[in-house]
């Protein structure tokens, strides 16, 4: 099986009302520092933070009741969290939730305050996988995963959907799009909303320099991992691997990877929250620092940016408005 254009369609007809249609955003300023036009689509205003809403309560609305009242259970480093946890609430489902000790404690209490009970892993020592198994088979819950399920990358591709109907209002053709990647239900979701409405686009997944698994398997044609010693201040899109589903996916609608450093992450929260008034997690801005470092040139050209959250830890966001100039790229 697979995700197709009707599937993203008909997750937009279940989030109609339910979830959250942000612009696209504009500014003159960076448009005239990058020398082309720039729109982004801040997910980071959408429910719970994060465009993972959309996956999760696309996945949910679509169980069968009794399967669902029994009980769902989702791991994640807290966007995911939030948006199974938010819900089940609506759909008055309890929610087991696995995040590792070092989420953001911010993530991690809104995780709570949905009503989801949180039980923390170590993610460098212990297989989330594994506990979630033993959970499931003791409770009988239903797993949600946090990108490799068709449900969830239908639900995140409405994002997409949404991109091209606005573009369309607007009388905008994109030549790119850039786009966070982690497990790739956004990434999968997005590109084949927007391939579909604009066949010529190029569609870039953007992530940490040193998690660049999409790029480096997109260049080999087979999924890659990354080294299991990398960090990186970027916690929402950690994954050690692309996902299968969303790789069969985007080795079909994607162009090259593209990696940014924590430094050019928080560099771009801070101008993102300067030039277009929004509030931008590391992992959430990694596709527009790689527009604001120079690693992907706009000049003459339009391209359309996701910014995939909003969830960030209070002191993390005064460090990135601290910074006072642009790191250059490497």
């Amino acid at each position: 099986m697979t995700v197709s254009v009707d599937d993203i369609r008909a997750a937009a007809a279940r989030l109609r009302g339910r979830a959250i249609r942000p612009p696209l955003l504009e500014s003159a300023r960076l448009n005239d520092r990058l020398g082309g036009r720039l729109l982004v689509k801040p997910e980071c205003l959408q429910r719970t933070g994060s465009f993972k809403f959309r996956g999760a309560y696309n996945t949910l609305s679509a169980m069968d009741p009794a399967v669902r009242a029994r009980g769902v259970i989702a791991y994640s480093s807290g966007n995911h969290a939030q948006g199974v946890a938010l819900s089940a609430k609506l759909f008055g489902a309890p929610a087991t939730i696995i995040m590792p000790h070092d989420a953001p404690e911010l993530k991690k209490r809104n995780t709570a305050e949905y009503g989801a009970e949180v039980v923390l892993y170590d993610r460098y020592s212990e297989n989330r996988e594994a506990l979630g198994e033993r959970l499931m088979a003791d409770r009988g819950l239903t797993l949600v995963k946090p990108y490799d399920q068709e449900s969830v990358i239908a639900g995140q591709g409405t994002v997409g959907l949404e991109i091209a109907e606005q573009c369309a209002e607007a009388g905008v053709t994109p030549d790119f799009a850039l786009c966070p990647a982690g497990g790739g239900g956004l990434i999968g979701g997005v590109s084949l909303a927007l391939k579909d409405a604009f066949p010529q686009i190029a569609v870039h997944p953007a992530e940490p320099a040193d998690f660049d698994d999409w790029g480096r398997s997109l260049a080999g044609g087979v999924r890659v991992a990354v080294d299991p010693s990398a960090r990186s201040i970027c916690d929402a899109i950690l994954t050690p691997t692309p996902g299968e589903i969303t790789f069969e996916i985007g080795r079909r609608t994607l162009s090259a990877g593209v990696g940014v450093s924590d430094e050019e992450a928080l560099a771009a929260m801070r101008d993102a929250f300067l030039e277009l008034k929004i509030v931008a997690e590391p992992g959430g801005v990694v596709a527009l620092a790689a527009l604001l470092s120079g690693r992907v040139e706009l000049s003459g050209r339009t391209a359309v940016v996701v910014v995939s959250g909003g969830n960030v830890d209070p002191a993390l966001f005064r460090r990135a408005l601290d910074m006072t100039e642009m790191p250059s790229a490497a």
